[in-house]
This record gives C-alpha cells, structure tokens and sequence, in this order.
C-alpha cells in the first residue's frame, strides 16, 4: 500500500497539475488529476485562492478555469528545489 501525502505534497501535486496544462486548467480536470474528493479538492482550492497561488477565472457564464499565478509558479521551482536537496541527503 502506497503511503499518503502530506499537505505540501498535495498542494505541489494541485498546482503541478494546472502547470502541465499550461498554467490553466478547468475544475473537473484537476478533481481527477489531484486525486482528492471534490470537498477536500474545494478546501485546498479556497486555501490556494488565498493566499494567491491560484486564482479563479470565469471565461463565459458557466464556464470557468482556475489559473496558476506568479506566486504559484515560485512556489513549484521552490518545492523542487526542496525536493532535489532533500533528495541528495536522502531524505
């Protein structure tokens, strides 16, 4: 059995998941790619949105995308660069 990711590891993987749509992705998209209930996926979105990582974007009335900001493009080099010196430590 796989072991469960922390919060940082999900909100890398939400962020990670709009940046390989090429910064843009729509809602049911990232439910599936961030592999989390839409209650937990809405929680860490709300999270997200607040702290300006991502934001939300309506395109026509019912139809809207949420956005990766500046922040949350630094926010992934930093986690990888976290990652890549952990990594050398084995950590």
């Amino acid at each position: 059995m796989g072991s469960r990711r922390n919060k940082l590891e999900i909100i890398h993987d939400i962020l990670k998941s709009i940046h390989d749509k090429g910064g843009t992705i729509k809602p049911t998209h990232l439910l599936y790619k961030s592999n989390l209930s839409h209650q937990r996926m809405k929680e860490y979105v709300d999270e997200l949105k607040g702290k300006a990582l991502m934001t939300e974007e309506i395109k026509d009335k019912d139809k809207h995308v949420f956005v990766l900001t500046t922040q949350g493009y630094e926010f992934l080099a930093n986690f990888r660069k976290l990652k890549e010196f952990t990594d050398m430590f084995g950590l």
